[in-house]
């Protein structure tokens, strides 16, 4: 029998676990170019639809409000479901809007395809439990923060490559520069399909196999998984924590572009490559966040885990504070810099902490917590919609709110049960499995 693995070595691809691992990550990293692909070409959208910022603002609220009801119905659906079926038909579905936003010619059209493609973010819940059911408990904070930093990758790459896409697209005569986006929006659709078939045909459920080909033991306790989440209250500081740092940093990408093309005139090219820096920060400091979860985790427990989220979280939210008084573009970037680090780091370790809420509820407790996530960028969004702030103004509230979540992670005393609190300092990988 296949056992969860105790040790990630991100070099191989031997073995059930080790290929699903890789798999889920670079699925991952492609649904955020289906997500935040149309997000650095808004410029180019925005001048051509005639849209006013509180448009562009109800348009960023809306591609990450889907979301949060995707989340929560893909988490129960990884319990019964399975993560493999479960992402392939969320990359089918997610196809569909992504590849067809280029038929939008109005606000009320674009605002609607915008909304649909949230439903990709659900990916993240899918790969953080996949990664969770692959690996034991001393290590399973560092795979989920390394698939989940290497996938969130594909937010800075994405700021990038689209616009060098629509470019291409202009260049080789094909379209004009205004209706660019249109087409380029095709491409990041037709990727999702093709790891819509890698996922189904490459992948297990667990370690042990498909869901419909091992009998499951735990089959009468998947029931009610949902409610037993529900009921943690960690489960809740978690989807308050998420949303102080993912949240923040799927509003960076959507605003980020704009932001130095409106505040420092950038080109567009330009303004995607600074905001990419942003997201390749998920290249280390996200997976960072994690192996120092875990080694803490391991010598300090739960506690001590939430503690480290705690520094991170306040770190950030000064990070945030800076970036949001920065004059000049090299302070700018500067400080974007240090609140990115602080800001993935929390990413992963929150993630680090979520398989030890309830391990009987894995797949409803990271759905919830993700959802957390995107409430927060909801509610960010309506700061950069408000007439009456300024996107620094915007930052500089946020940086304070993220400061305030950091010390009531601080005051919440996170602790385990005692068998999931003993099994995070057990370095036999048998022991370890019967976690």
């Amino acid at each position: 029998m296949n056992q969860p693995l105790a040790k990630l070595n991100i070099f191989s691809g031997k073995g059930i676990q080790m290929r699903t691992f890789h798999i889920t990550w670079l699925t991952f990293f492609f649904c955020f170019f289906g997500w935040f692909g149309i997000a650095p070409l808004m410029p180019l959208v925005r001048e051509q639809l005639h849209l006013s910022k509180e448009q562009v603002g109800n348009i960023t609220i809306a591609s990450v409000s889907a979301t949060i009801i995707a989340r929560l119905i893909i988490g129960r659906l990884c319990d019964t479901l399975g993560p493999r079926l479960s992402y392939t038909i969320l990359l089918v579905l997610g196809a569909i809007p992504v590849m067809c936003i280029g038929f939008a010619n109005s606000y009320e059209s674009f605002l609607l395809f915008r909304l649909i493609i949230g439903i990709i973010g659900a990916s993240f819940v899918i790969t953080q439990f996949h990664t969770s059911v692959m690996f034991a408990p001393n290590v399973v904070g560092t795979a989920n923060a390394v698939a989940g930093g290497w996938g969130n990758l594909g937010g800075g790459v994405t700021q990038i490559v689209m616009p060098l896409i629509a470019a291409a697209f202009v260049g080789a005569g094909y379209i004009d520069k205004g209706n660019s986006w249109r087409v380029a929006m095709v491409v990041p659709g037709a990727i999702l399909l093709v790891m819509a078939f890698v996922y189904y045909r490459f992948t297990k459920d667990t370690p042990n196999g498909n869901y419909n080909e091992i009998v499951r033991q735990t089959k009468e306790k998947k029931k009610g998984t949902f409610i037993l989440a529900l009921k943690d209250y960690r489960t809740w500081i978690l989807a308050v924590a998420y949303a102080a740092c993912f949240g923040v940093e799927i509003t960076v990408d959507n605003v980020a572009a704009t932001y130095f093309v409106d505040n420092f005139k950038a080109t567009l090219i330009m303004a995607g490559a600074l905001a990419s820096i942003f997201g390749f920060m998920n290249l280390f400091a996200r997976a960072m966040g994690g192996i120092i979860s875990d080694k803490v985790g391991n010598a300090y427990g739960l506690r001590g885990k939430g503690l480290l989220l705690a520094g991170f979280l306040l770190l950030e939210g000064i990070g945030i504070m800076l970036f949001a008084k920065a004059g000049t573009l090299p302070v700018a970037i500067i400080s974007m810099l240090l609140f990115a680090m602080f800001l993935k780091m929390a990413n992963g370790g929150t993630y680090s902490i979520v398989p030890f809420v309830n391990r009987e509820a894995i797949g409803s407790v990271a759905g919830i917590v993700g959802a957390g996530g995107n409430i927060g960028a909801m509610c960010i969004g309506f700061l950069f919609k408000s007439k009456n702030l300024t996107y620094s103004q915007a930052f500089l509230y946020i940086g304070i709110g993220v400061a305030v979540v950091g010390l009531l992670v601080l005051l919440a005393h996170l602790r385990a049960s005692q068998k999931v609190e003993s099994a995070t300092n057990i370095k036999d990988e048998a022991a370890l499995a019967r976690a």
